[in-house]
């Protein structure tokens, strides 16, 4: 069993307004269990837990993990 408490955590940076974060669940079927939207500069902090397994950025940000930083850019 993973110690959600002492891993996993990442931070996002919303690098413009209106950035979508969506938190999934795990288990049998995958759905929404959070949303939360950014405006450009606000950082959110999180972790995977029992209940999240992924998540999903939309819109133009800076993902940090662990293993690195990721750009996410929304293609119009």
């Amino acid at each position: 069993m993973v110690d959600y408490e002492k891993h996993n955590f990442f931070a996002i940076r919303a690098n413009e307004d209106g950035v979508n974060v969506i938190g999934l669940t795990r288990g049998k079927e995958t759905k929404f269990n959070h949303l939360e939207k950014l405006d450009r500069g606000e950082v959110m902090l999180a972790q995977f837990t029992e209940h999240t397994s992924a998540v999903k950025v939309r819109g133009n940000a800076t993902i940090f993990t662990p293993c690195g930083q990721i750009e996410s850019i929304e293609e119009k």
